[in-house]
């Protein structure tokens, strides 16, 4: 009998086109609490989540990840109802590491309470900007934090994607 969680771990995929329906605040509760007990430097637990389910901030971080892009017009979160952006503190040494760390916890404890997910990037370059920043500020995050990733949350309008092969060459034993 396979282990549950490894099964789940490998089942796990970025859907990208969502419901309009917000996730149960249940659901997000879960996940939110199994992202800050990912694994992180000297456990300095360096990064911070912000969640966004307001049209208005979600409307503001669609346009600015779509301008990174070069496609203002395009929606870079699919729909997705809930966006977690997951910020680290520059100060230490394992920040990129640390909050990724806590994107890979967030995905996989999505999949686990039936909410789908994809990890969405070009935060760095949204928070680096004056109105990233501004963000930042009006939220009441101080001090010096790089954005590491958007996680979208909600129920998909697809099917799932399907899982494809690994490839031959993914592990070398030495």
């Amino acid at each position: 009998m396979e282990n549950a969680v490894l099964k789940a771990l490998k089942e796990r995929r970025s859907v990208r086109s969502y419901k309009e329906e917000q996730i149960k605040e249940e659901q997000l509760n879960e996940i939110l609490e199994v992202g800050t007990y990912a694994a992180t430097g000297m456990n300095r637990q360096s990064p911070v989540i912000v969640v966004v389910q307001d049209a208005d901030t979600r409307e503001m971080l669609r346009r600015m990840n779509a301008e990174v892009m070069g496609t203002p017009e395009k929606d870079p979160f699919y729909g997705a109802p809930t966006i977690l952006i997951v910020l680290a503190d520059k100060n230490a040494r394992t920040y990129l590491e640390d909050g990724s760390l806590v994107m890979g916890n967030l995905m996989n404890a999505a999949y686990a309470v039936g909410v789908d997910s994809c990890w969405i990037h070009r935060a760095k370059e949204e928070f680096e900007t004056e109105e990233g920043k501004a963000l930042l500020k009006k939220w009441g995050i101080e001090g010096d934090y790089a954005g590491i990733g958007h996680l979208i949350l909600g129920y998909r309008n697809c099917d799932y994607p399907e899982t494809k092969p690994r490839k031959e060459n993914y592990i070398y034993r030495v």
